[in-house]
């Protein structure tokens, strides 16, 4: 027996486990739950395709959103001190414990047609968010943001501000040790974040259906997929898009994990 094994105390390992068959037993309920037989047949389904490629492409834009705005956003708050950042971070994670639903209404009252913003987009640009595909994109960046911020202004306050400090003495413009230094500093972070974001914009559910709707081929993502077939008293049909959305979660968080995560 190794050290480390021996060095567990069962007041620990217990419920970890308990913690670990939490969280998996009810994975083994829906995999016994699945018609197999029947499983190919519904995957080939037009609609099960359009909503999964719906989510993944949302998704993806998402995140991209996310890093363009929450890279900057964390790097100001782990390297800049200013009057009220407390507030400013406080306010950042507030989307992780509002619930969806309400995230979804405020996000109709700040760029709905009557909203402070949205008003003005549609009455000058025509441009009108709720309850189409870009609203989609919105509702998850909106909820998966905080992810993207907390990882990486983590790994900012870890990195090493040295190297960052020697370029400064080498007279590289502010600019250029962001790109150049501090950047490839953190890349393992910021891609840590940007899976955990992706993930969370993957099964986002209660903004999305109070924000962009519930319209197949526009923004019927699959979480929407799912709630609708489950409403509809089918069961299977049901069990069937959690498995898929399970399967593609899982694969990608695994596959990016053992790439990025581990180096974080």
């Amino acid at each position: 027996m190794s050290n480390g094994r021996r060095g567990v105390p069962l007041a620990l390992l217990l419920p970890a486990g308990l913690g670990l068959a939490f969280l998996v037993l009810p994975l083994i309920g829906l995999l016994a739950r699945t018609p197999w037989s029947s499983l190919f047949d519904r995957l080939a389904e037009p609609e099960v395709m359009t909503a999964l490629r719906l989510s993944l492409v949302t998704a993806t834009i998402a995140t991209g959103v996310c890093l363009l705005l929450g890279v900057p956003l964390a790097w100001l708050l782990a390297r800049v001190e200013f009057p009220g950042r407390r507030v400013v971070r406080a306010l950042v994670t507030v989307p992780l414990v509002l619930p969806p639903v309400v995230g979804g209404i405020a996000l109709l009252l700040a760029l709905g047609r009557r909203g402070l913003i949205g008003e003005w987009l549609d009455s000058t640009f025509g441009i009108t968010l709720p309850f189409t595909t870009a609203g989609v994109v919105i509702a998850e960046a909106f909820v998966a943001l905080p992810f993207l911020v907390i990882s990486v202004e983590g790994a900012l306050r870890g990195a090493d501000t040295r190297y960052e400090e020697a370029a400064a003495t080498l007279g590289a413009a502010p600019w250029t040790r962001f790109t150049h230094v501090t950047l490839p500093l953190v890349a393992p972070g910021i891609a840590a974040g940007a899976v955990l974001c992706w993930a969370r914009a993957l099964g986002e559910f209660g903004a999305t259906i109070t924000f962009a709707g519930n319209y197949p081929g526009i923004t019927q993502t699959m979480p929407l997929a799912v709630y609708q077939t489950m409403e509809s008293g089918d069961l299977e049909g049901a069990v069937v898009l959690s498995l898929i959305l399970l399967i593609v979660s899982v694969t990608i968080l695994a596959t990016l994990r053992d790439r990025w995560l581990t180096s974080a």
